[in-house]
């Protein structure tokens, strides 16, 4: 189990404020389900389980328990989000308890990368990689500005 919370670590402890295995859940998060009436069909809010913006560009993390397909809903919106490389979306699918992963793939362009065997190292790498990219773009659009 990792037990490095990072810079921005959740900051409620079920010890002090609350009780029972879901008390961030039952206290903290937002019961967004109230709000499926606002929506069309089937359509509501989701959750977002990590997300980053560097430079104007998004990277958000989709995680799952189990290896399955994404829900037909969650697949397209991340198809049509991803089409201007804006916004990039891993998929994780491992044990968030222990952060062990066994598999991840990503939508970019709105295209999906298939889910394949991968490690948490497997997932730093990607996530630094899209950094790197990021990073890079921005600063090539600013020499174009420059320039042009």
């Amino acid at each position: 189990m990792i037990d490095d919370c990072g810079k921005n670590p959740m900051r409620w402890d079920c010890n002090k404020g609350g009780a029972g295995m879901n008390c961030f859940n039952k206290k903290r998060r937002p019961k967004i389900e109230i709000f499926a009436e606002c929506f069309p069909g089937l359509i509501s809010f989701g959750d977002i389980d990590g997300i980053v913006e560097i430079n104007g560009q998004g990277l958000l993390l989709e995680w799952k328990s189990d290896l399955m397909n994404l829900p037909r809903g969650q697949y397209i919106m991340y198809r049509n989000l991803t089409t201007t490389g804006y916004l990039s979306v891993i998929v994780v699918i491992g044990n968030a308890e222990t952060m062990e992963i066994s598999h991840m793939g990503q939508f970019y362009l709105g295209s999906e990368t298939p889910l394949k065997e991968a490690t948490i190292d497997d997932v730093k790498d990607k996530i630094k990689w899209w950094v790197d990219g990021a990073l890079k773009r921005v600063h090539t659009e600013i020499i174009r500005g420059l320039i042009g």
